[in-house]
């Protein structure tokens, strides 16, 4: 456990490997193989998602053409034969983030289960803890994509509005059995979110909290907390940060940082940003904004738009004028 506490404590820096340099070798442990082999089963397609979506370019020009030109069937049949096969990439994307949410769900399981302290899980099954981090980082670079991609809500708008004439005018519509009417509202309101991974997983922390009523809320929003904590004295501390061997590895701890926040701010009954919070949210804004400001902008708009307590009362003006 000793590691893990001088980060926090941020003493005795010449002492053995930090967590967060373990954290980008670790090797699960035998009673940690279970969890880690079905997280790792999701996690090794994630990077496949990411750049399917980066290179998702959207049917605009031909969708365009159908509709200002809504008598020639041959501009109709164009744009519904380019987005057919583009919603099937949005299913995938959103299967997905289904298998994310599961993933999640099984690693909070094992991360906040008694009789250890989040702290000590964090120490003991630093594999696992890796696992989280990576859901947490493919979740923000996931939804950075999406949210400069306007052409994933446009392609889907009008697949629902062709796919609904078709049905009032009784044509057979290829694509439907790809997404029926269902799994389209799903889709809808999953991509309706300016951040729907990090919407998905907050939910699934929300549902993990309450379906474990046996299990106290501490357990969790304290495993959340200390890796916010970790990430934010591993970024400001030089000797730590000299330490980092892939400078991809900065941007992979403000991910984190920023993930755990959001989380917790949605869990905790108060939220990240009161007095009483366990997250110094002071210092992890400072550690954002002392970075370039183009790497990250979409991070700290995640903290205005995608928390929950942000605007609150209890909120102090330092903070919101920090975000502003």
């Amino acid at each position: 456990m000793g590691n893990l506490l001088k980060v926090l404590t941020c003493t005795d820096l010449e002492q053995g490997p930090n967590f967060f340099l373990d954290f980008e070798n670790a090797q699960p442990t035998e009673s940690e193989k279970e969890i880690y082999n079905q997280v790792n089963v999701v996690l090794k397609d994630a990077e496949g998602i990411l750049e399917d979506l980066q290179s998702y370019r959207g049917a605009g020009h031909e969708i365009r053409e159908a509709i200002q030109h809504p008598a020639d069937e041959r501009l109709q049949e164009k744009a519904w034969g380019a987005v057919v096969p583009l919603v099937g990439k949005l299913k995938k994307f959103y299967e997905f983030s289904q298998r994310l949410e599961a993933a999640l769900r099984g690693l909070l399981g094992a991360l906040t289960s008694t009789p250890y302290s989040p702290t000590q899980h964090l120490e003991r099954e630093q594999a696992l803890a890796k696992q989280f981090a990576e859901i947490l980082h493919f979740t923000l670079r996931f939804d950075e994509l999406k949210m400069t991609n306007p052409a994933i809500q446009n392609d889907f708008s009008y697949y629902r509005r062709t796919l609904s004439r078709m049905r009032i005018n009784n044509v057979p519509a290829e694509g439907e059995n790809e997404v029926n009417n269902e799994l389209a509202n799903r889709m809808s309101l999953f991509y309706a979110e300016a951040t729907p991974m990090l919407k998905t997983l907050s939910d699934a922390t929300t549902k993990f909290v309450s379906e474990n009523k046996n299990l106290p809320i501490e357990n969790t929003t304290d495993c959340l907390s200390t890796m916010a904590s970790v990430c934010r004295v591993m970024l400001e501390t030089p000797e730590y940060r000299s330490r980092f061997t892939n400078e991809e590895t900065v941007s992979f701890c403000l991910r984190v940082m920023v993930g755990v926040i959001i989380l917790y701010d949605h869990v905790h009954p108060v939220g990240a940003f009161a007095k009483t919070s366990k997250i110094d949210m002071k210092g992890c804004i400072k550690v954002l904004k002392d970075q370039p400001p183009n790497s990250v902008e979409g991070l700290l708009n995640a903290l205005r738009y995608t928390t929950k307590h942000l605007n609150d009362e209890t909120t102090s003006k330092q903070i919101k004028s920090m975000l502003q």
